[in-house]
């Protein structure tokens, strides 16, 4: 009760109207979408638009992209605690706690999507060594441990715990651990990351995934969208708080390789493209493909969004010196990234879906497309997840020491 009256205290202190407004907003989307949670296990997934054809959508997209968004959190500590880089110290924090909003807001978002949320453990219990999603289930649950273990100092070192020393002293030994846990997050990181694209590749009846190079593109995607995620939202935090939080020189070091790992995504997807889709003959894949610029705006949202405005517009702002000296114009490339990292989970999922198998047992290879819309149901939960996501890190930002003092701005080089 104590700390809860402390809070309420800190959060008045200083509160403006905008501030109010804004966290009655989120409050409302969440509670908006808790009670969609409520009706879809109260009824099921026969209140969304998911069928045995198209059995993954809207969810699975916001799945998707709150874990590489999250990627963020094992970069910058592999990046400060493990390759020694200390100019980035000021991000890590910020980093591992979106990390960690990022990897809950994904359990939420699957929570509903696997339809019975009350069997999440039956993955540690029955063991199917062959499964790609096994190997994912594990991952995500023991990287989401190491992201818990790295966050308990942030919450133990806030204000709020001043009357338990003891608890701010193990919040002290945990951070010791960081070396440790910075070395295992980066080591399930990896794996499941490259994994999730796994476990699309592997599906050699499906001809739009059936490629080696998918678990290549969700690692470095998921780099280059997590470390924008984490610049953005402090930059973004900068300017509510009219003050620098980090270095000049730091963000513009970080913009550039956003930009430059941006190119070698690019490259790789060009040139997967090209081996799959305009030098390719396979009748499979050629089908596949016609069908899927008939039937939907895959087209539009792969080139225009996915490889323009999410991948080559950012990556010139980023490394245009010019334009990189700009917060407007960083700010704007960053948000590209990361709307060009959430279309690509989009386009991953549903372009395999849409388009059915090459072979099937039943009468499925004969149907022309699958279609799929998300339902009301479906966006209010994606919407309430979304929420609590934008509320954690507001909440966060305010109570607790995320960004522990302000830099002096530095123009060291560029």
């Amino acid at each position: 009760m104590a700390a809860l009256i402390s809070a309420t205290a800190e959060l008045r202190r200083g509160v403006n109207h905008t501030l109010v407004l804004w966290l009655g907003f989120l409050v409302a989307i969440f509670l908006v979408g808790v009670f969609a949670m409520v009706q879809v296990l109260l009824h099921g997934l026969q209140l969304t638009g998911l069928s045995d054809q198209v059995p993954w959508g809207l969810w699975i997209t916001l799945d998707l992209s709150s874990i590489a968004l999250g990627a963020g959190a094992f970069t910058f500590s592999a990046a400060v605690y493990l390759f020694r880089i200390k100019r980035m110290e000021p991000l890590a924090r910020p980093a591992v706690f979106i990390g960690f909003l990022g990897y809950t807001s994904a359990m939420l978002a699957l929570a509903m999507d696997i339809g019975r949320p009350d069997r999440f453990w039956h993955p540690l219990v029955f063991w199917n060594v062959h499964s790609v999603l096994w190997e994912i289930t594990w991952c995500v649950i023991l990287y989401s441990t190491v992201l818990v273990m790295e966050v308990l100092p942030l919450l133990f070192e806030s204000k709020f715990f001043d009357r338990w020393p003891w608890l701010r002293n193990l919040g002290h030994q945990i951070h010791r651990l960081t070396p440790v846990l910075a070395l295992l997050g980066m080591g399930l990181s990896l794996l499941h990351q490259s994994s999730l694209g796994a476990t699309y590749g592997v599906l050699a009846g499906r001809a739009i995934w059936f490629k080696p190079s998918i678990p290549v593109m969700f690692i470095i995607s998921a780099v280059a969208g997590g470390v924008s995620l984490t610049l953005l939202a402090t930059i973004v935090t900068s300017k509510f708080r009219q003050g620098e939080l980090i270095p000049e020189d730091t963000k513009r070091q970080v913009a550039r390789f956003i930009g430059y790992t941006l190119l070698i995504y690019i490259y790789i997807k060009l040139w997967d493209w090209a081996a799959t889709s305009y030098y390719s003959h396979s009748p499979g894949t050629t089908s596949a493909i016609e069908r899927l610029q008939a039937t939907t705006p895959y087209t539009t949202t792969f080139w225009g969004l996915e490889v323009f405005l999410g991948g080559l517009i950012p990556a010139f702002i980023l490394l245009y010196q010019p334009l990189r000296r700009s917060d407007r114009a960083v700010i704007t490339a960053l948000a590209f990234v990361v709307l060009g990292v959430v279309v690509n989970r989009w386009n991953v999922t549903l372009s395999g879906l849409v388009v059915p198998p090459d072979w099937s047992p039943g009468v499925l290879g004969n149907v022309v497309a699958a279609s799929y819309f998300p339902t009301l149901i479906e966006i209010l939960v994606a919407l309430g997840v979304l929420a609590y996501g934008l509320l954690g890190f507001t909440l966060g930002v305010r109570l607790l020491p995320i960004y522990e003092k302000k830099h002096a701005e530095a123009v060291t080089g560029d």
